[in-house]
């Protein structure tokens, strides 16, 4: 298990779990699945996986409470799943702290392709290449807006001179509104670049994301542009 890819998969229809987790195994991941909340997050604790996988509605501890307990120990990455996307689990689940979702039924290249992007992009949450090194704001890799501090070579972040925790996901948002402070950035744009998608996604999972950075390093400092985007004030 030691050179795979571990995945935490969550699910109380005993079908969908078990065929799942072979179509999973298949790909090369090992895989540990369990019928419920607690008994997900005790296996979280235990085996620590590299992704873990949370059906919204499973009993004991339903997926989004699950989500924000792991949330509360770990950056480790989240994909929700849920029956019903255009219910009100999908922004619940992203608020808690996950970093994508798939709708149910799913198949199970696309679950594959969406946990690689995902993972691809926790592996690789370095500095972008489009940050502008003649911007005034920058210095070495330390890019100033106001009170905020983004440190693109050492992935940290300070408000006021404190330290703000984000996840990778959080990290690479704001990556992106650093590199080029000002710029409209569309929600395609961002779905593209942020999450890795070549294909149309739900732009729900951008203006969540947003609202939970906004959270931490200030309402004022990432501006909406109706009806084109999002842009970072310099």
């Amino acid at each position: 298990m030691a050179d795979q890819t571990h995945v935490l998969f969550v699910e109380d229809d005993d079908v969908i779990r078990e065929a799942t987790q072979l179509a999973l195994e298949r790909d090369g991941f090992a895989v540990t699945a369990m019928p419920d909340g607690l008994s997900g997050l005790e296996a979280f604790r235990t085996d620590r996986p590299d992704i873990a996988l949370l059906d919204v509605m499973v009993p004991g501890l339903d997926g989004v409470s699950l989500c924000r307990r792991i949330r509360d120990e770990s950056t480790v990455p989240v994909i929700m799943l849920s029956a019903r996307a255009d219910s009100i689990d999908v922004v619940l689940g992203l608020e808690a702290g996950a970093d994508d979702y798939v709708t149910k039924p799913f198949d199970g290249a696309v679950l594959v392709a969406r946990i690689r992007a995902v993972l691809r992009r926790f592996g690789h949450a370095g500095r972008p290449d489009r940050v502008d090194e003649s911007d005034p704001a920058a210095t070495g890799g330390l890019l100033t807006f106001g009170d905020l501090e983004v440190d693109t070579e050492g992935m940290e972040v300070r408000r006021d001179g404190q330290p703000v925790a984000l996840t990778p996901t959080e990290m690479r948002l704001l990556l992106e509104f650093s590199s080029a402070p000002g710029t409209v950035l569309s929600r395609d744009k961002l779905l593209e670049r942020v999450w890795d998608y070549g294909w149309g996604g739900d732009t729900r999972v951008v203006d969540v994301h947003v609202q939970r950075l906004r959270q931490k390093i200030g309402q004022d400092r990432i501006e909406t542009v109706r009806g084109f985007g999002y842009k970072l004030k310099a």
